[in-house]
Parts: C-alpha cells; structure tokens; sequence
C-alpha cells in the first residue's frame, strides 16, 4: 500500500510540474506577442527604397566590339558542345 501512495504522490508531482511549464510557456507566448506588436507600433520598418532604374547596354558600334561578341559566343558555344 505504501507504494501506491508514492505513486499518487509522484501523479500530482507530475501534473504541477507540466501544469507550471503549460502556464509558464502560455505567458511567454502572451509576452513575446505583446512586445512584438508595440515594437512594431513605435519603430515600424522603413520603407524600400525605389529600385535605381537599369541603364540601358550600350549598342556595339565599334569593330573591336563586334569581334569581342563574336569571340564571347564562339566560346560559350563550345564550351556547351564540351558538356
């Protein structure tokens, strides 16, 4: 019989402790909830700033620069055929 006593005893022990953590876990969630919600009131986050426009390529008038594009692609192109 003593042990079925020891047995209640470690039950109740039990459930105060889950029961505490329950509560004590509930409140931290209330607190951090409520803290978030007035951080955000009083220092909210900027706005983003406008995307600075693209400038445009400039068009390849030059000779050299021709050649240059035409260099590039003969490459990509047979690095392509190497895979």
């Amino acid at each position: 019989m003593v042990s079925s006593g020891l047995l209640l005893e470690g039950v109740n022990l039990m459930l105060f402790g889950m029961g505490f953590v329950f509560l004590f876990l509930t409140a931290l969630v209330g607190v951090t909830s409520t803290m978030s919600k007035v951080v955000n009131r009083f220092f909210p986050d900027p706005l983003p700033a406008a995307p600075a426009p693209k400038a445009a390529a400039p068009a390849a008038t030059a000779s050299g620069d021709t050649e240059l594009v035409a260099a590039i692609t003969a490459a990509i192109k047979m690095h392509r055929n190497k895979l």
